[in-house]
């Protein structure tokens, strides 16, 4: 992405610093792409130019509007039909639009360019495991995980491991929440699914250790707990009888998500006790 130290944009918003990046680069080629003007060269980089066209279509996709976004990823592909990043920004255009089999063509075309584009691969992977193509998800994260380089390697091991459990490889899921909690200790779905895994194991002190961590990070962060995270606080914290805890997010979950199949489960359970 394109970086600019400028104090101003301390008091931008996310989206108004996009618009900001957007029409600053739109300045920036338009000096790289002109070769000659009035008999004299202009010092330009088509890889340069490619990949600030990349930038402008990350920022259009970023503020929703998928029709600029198409258009800066084709123009960076009219300088260089073989920019990888181009081609995972259309994937992404296509995801969000619905196109699946465009969108998986264009990321398998994008990695086929670059085998080290673990971006690519990271959201090739989150769209695999969202149409429970779990398998190749898990394939791909691999892949990702295994890239030291990688700024979101820790996520990597989260998706990893949620990919894990959906295949029922409950050992491999233990391993990779792990490393993603050695890597960034504030990730909150890593540290609920190890408190789970380790409650199935009877390994009750880890759980509520794990599940404790969960609590202070999305207390922290200000998330709501999700139908899968009350149901765990209720088993977990329930085992150690504190009855208040049980009693607020029964409460929650019967509230809020009374169609839920956590619901559904927690009134079995209580049938059967």
């Amino acid at each position: 992405m394109l970086f600019i130290k400028l104090e101003i944009l301390k008091s931008f918003n996310r989206k108004q610093a996009s618009v900001f990046a957007v029409v600053l680069t739109s300045m920036m080629l338009t000096a790289c792409v002109t070769t000659t003007t009035g008999g004299f060269m202009v010092d330009a980089s088509e890889d340069q130019a490619a990949a600030d066209y990349v930038q402008l279509a990350l920022a259009y996709f970023d503020n929703n509007d998928m029709s600029g976004a198409r258009r800066h990823a084709n123009n960076a592909l009219d300088v260089d039909d073989e920019v990888s990043d181009a081609y995972q920004v259309l994937a992404l255009i296509a995801e969000r639009e619905g196109d699946r089999d465009l969108a998986d063509s264009n990321f398998r075309r994008a990695i086929s360019l670059d085998r080290d584009n673990s971006r690519a691969r990271n959201n090739y992977a989150a769209m695999l495991f969202s149409q429970e193509r779990y398998r190749e998800s898990y394939a791909q994260l691999e892949m990702v995980a295994s890239d030291t380089s990688y700024e979101g390697r820790a996520l990597a091991f989260e998706g990893l491991g949620r990919s894990a459990l959906r295949m029922g490889r409950l050992d491999d899921a233990r391993s990779a929440f792990q490393r993603a909690l050695q890597l960034d200790g504030n990730l909150f779905i890593a540290a609920l699914e190890l408190s789970l895994l380790e409650f199935d194991q009877k390994d009750y002190l880890s759980a509520r250790r794990y599940y404790q961590s969960y609590l202070t990070i999305v207390e922290f962060l200000q998330l709501p707990h999700t139908p899968r995270a009350l149901l765990a606080g209720i088993q977990i914290k329930g085992y150690f009888q504190n009855e208040e805890l049980v009693e607020n997010f029964t409460l929650v979950l019967s509230t809020l998500y009374p169609s839920s199949p956590e619901y559904q489960q927690l009134q079995r359970l209580s049938d059967a006790n």
